[in-house]
């Protein structure tokens, strides 16, 4: 790629752009941003050696370019399936892929410590974070410019501002870089300062002596930026699709011996007009028609589809009830809320700490607040479910969008951490509907009757088999072992049952619409009948409930064979989620497996 002239990489970026819209159309996938970053990439990769030096990607939904030309392109069609290429960097997959890159903010971090360990290990190679301006919305990403502004470290921070997250950005940050796209006349004033001095005799030692002048100058034009206050040479704007003078400022900044901040202007979606006009739809999307970008609409409304209307409702019914989400207001459904009541919905950007923190204050001012958050991204306000929320007992409602396995996007979505890490919060109470039926009643019972921190989670896509309300904890009466799950893993543990009466076997199902508190009494009966007792759960083991059930049988002296299917101490890879699930011993046929297991056994 090297020995390209500019005429030839215009066309391999054209080659690129036809190339990512006809494979991401057949398996979807994050399709808007890769678009905006082809030409970036390119001059990345002419500029710098992935293999030696470290490249992050904040957020690595922007990866795609940069996996096709570090050796990736044949194995393309295999993305985000089941053993195939990720949807992610990931090291194990290319010594070309610097680090992990799933959730946003945290590149300048990482590559902070990766430029430490270059200085303290005395070698040499170029670190360089490529940050979405979406990523700077996020707190994560100041503590790493604060840090790494004051470490004088080399390092090159490209900051891709495209305008977008997922959907646009707001805040402050959003509105200081549009005042930043409109100031490149300085850099041509610059420019003529620069040529002027240097036609002089001893003109580049009067350059530096008059840097100081310069700099006020800049000041009086147009003030600094918050990039040059934390302690980085800023240069930009750039236009992020200009590949000649994008390599030209790449290879002006790479040797610079302080840390630098690259302000590159792209265009989400550029290429594909049905990207370019809607980046938020195409920023994750399924399969599409190559040619116009048509989605095929499926018939059955989605979780999160369900969980917006609801809100609708109970913002219609109750005054107090507002709604925070964090850069994901289409994603979690909540666009018709934020019509409806656009002064009760706040979208605070990649912030999921400040958002449950500020859930906490307006709880404490007595509204109802309910928290959209996917559960990978809940991860991050941990502490401040503990000391925001919880340690007042705050009435704030989470919900947990996407948990459980997600399948495509793999190890760093998958949303299966929410339940041993919520159940570890004192005062939290968590819902598990099974169906989107159930969904709108937890929902609503969740925020007009309960009291204290809430969470209702469930998973991404549309009902399965069982769609109706569970009246009660048993849902099929047995006589042989009891069967407990929950959410929509309970429509695998009735197939199971199914499976386990064709071989004689009667299996009763209890199922459980909350996992804190756990009915541990319907549990107890159900036991002291068959005598055998599994616990399907698509979460980790550590912290889990079934681990709770089995203690808390024991210690009533219902000591009975028992076993605990779940998705153990581990990461769970991408792929379809029936893929997963039967990976994890978790599909219908394993469960029935496990069952008879348990049936061999003595107490």
């Amino acid at each position: 790629m090297c020995a390209l002239d500019f005429e030839q990489q215009r066309r391999l970026c054209d080659e690129i752009r036809q190339f990512l819209v006809l494979n991401v159309a057949k398996r979807g996938g994050h399709l808007a941003s890769n678009l905006g970053v082809v030409e970036l990439t390119v001059a990345l990769e002419r500029v710098f050696d992935s293999s030696k030096d470290r490249i992050l990607f904040d957020v690595g939904h922007q990866s795609y370019v940069h996996k096709i030309l570090t050796g990736r392109r044949d194995s393309f069609s295999t993305l985000r399936t089941f053993g195939g290429l990720a949807g992610f960097p990931k090291p194990s997959e290319s010594v070309c892929d610097a680090f992990v890159a799933g959730h946003a903010s945290s590149a300048v971090s990482t590559a902070l410590g990766m430029a430490r360990a270059r200085t303290l290990q005395k070698e040499s190679y170029n670190v360089v974070a490529l940050m979405g301006d979406g990523a700077m919305t996020g707190g994560l990403a100041y503590e790493g410019m604060n840090d790494a502004g004051e470490s004088n470290e080399p390092l090159l921070v490209i900051l891709n501002d495209n305008g977008m997250s997922i959907t646009s950005n707001v805040g402050g940050i959003a509105k200081h870089l549009s005042i930043l796209r409109t100031r490149p006349g300085y850099y041509r004033i610059k420019k003529a300062y620069r040529s002027l001095t240097h036609a002089i005799p001893g003109g580049k030692a009067i350059y530096r002596f008059s840097h100081r002048i310069k700099e006020r100058m800049k000041r009086m034009l147009l003030g600094s930026t918050i990039f040059e206050e934390m302690g980085f040479a800023y240069y930009g704007p750039v236009d992020g699709h200009d590949l000649r003078r994008l390599e030209y400022m790449l290879r002006l900044v790479k040797d610079h011996n302080k840390p630098v901040l690259l302000h590159v202007i792209t265009q989400k979606g550029k290429g594909f007009t049905p990207a370019e006009q809607s980046p938020d739809v195409f920023h994750g999307i399924g399969c599409f028609d190559p040619i116009d970008g048509h989605t095929k609409r499926k018939g059955k409304l989605s979780f999160s589809e369900t969980f917006g209307q609801t809100m609708c409702e109970l913002g219609a019914q109750d005054a107090r009830v507002c709604a925070i989400t964090a850069a994901m207001q289409r994603g979690t459904g909540l666009d018709a809320f934020a019509a409806q009541f656009p002064n009760r919905c706040f979208d605070v950007g990649i912030a999921e700490g400040h958002a449950v923190s500020m859930a906490g204050g307006l709880a404490k001012q007595g509204m109802i607040p309910v928290v959209a958050v996917y559960s990978t991204f809940l991860q991050r306000a941990y502490d401040m479910l503990l000391q925001d929320v919880s340690l007042l007992n705050l009435h704030v409602v989470f919900a947990i969008d996407r948990a459980g396995l997600v399948g495509d996007d793999g190890e760093t979505h998958h949303g299966t951490f929410d339940i041993n890490f919520l159940r570890s919060i004192p005062g939290m109470q968590i819902l598990c509907p099974s169906n989107q039926a159930e969904l709108s009643a937890m929902l609503s019972k969740a925020v007009l009757t309960m009291d204290g921190p809430v969470a209702v989670r469930y998973p991404r896509g549309c009902d399965g088999g069982f769609c109706e309300e569970a009246t009660s904890p048993c849902i099929r009466q047995g006589s042989d072992i009891t069967l407990v799950s929950y959410g929509t893993l309970i429509n695998n543990v009735l197939e199971a049952a199914k499976l386990l009466e064709k071989r004689g076997i009667s299996a009763e199902i209890i199922k459980l619409p909350s996992v804190k508190p756990v009915d541990i009494a319907s549990i107890a009966a159900s036991v002291r009948k068959t005598g055998h007792l599994l616990v399907a759960e698509e979460a980790i083991c550590i912290g889990c409930a079934g681990k709770e059930i089995a203690a808390s049988l024991r210690m009533q002296g219902v000591i009975i064979p028992t076993k605990l299917c779940n998705l153990g101490d581990r990461f769970i890879t991408h792929g379809s989620v029936t893929e997963l699930l039967a990976l994890a011993k978790l599909d219908a046929p394993s469960l029935a497996a496990a069952a008879q297991e348990v049936l061999a056994r003595e107490a």
